[in-house]
């Protein structure tokens, strides 16, 4: 797992570093962004869907979780 921390950053920030970063973990592995901007929690969902990877939840407050698929 790779953590990439957001923190501070507004929305679209924290998709983009997620989109830069999920070709970096193998197929799989899993991302979790810490992201505080209240954007974040429906951005990061809905780019899931859009390029077919899982996203699993957010297991803590301000951190998202997304396992890489392809």
């Amino acid at each position: 797992m790779i953590e990439l921390d957001c923190l501070g950053q507004k929305c679209p920030l924290p998709v983009i570093k997620l989109a830069q970063h999920i070709g970096k973990v193998e197929v799989g592995d899993v991302v979790r962004v810490l992201a505080d901007d209240p954007a974040a929690a429906n951005d990061i969902p809905a780019w899931c869907r859009m390029k077919h990877q899982e996203y699993l939840g957010s297991p803590a407050g301000n951190a998202f979780e997304v396992r890489r698929l392809s």
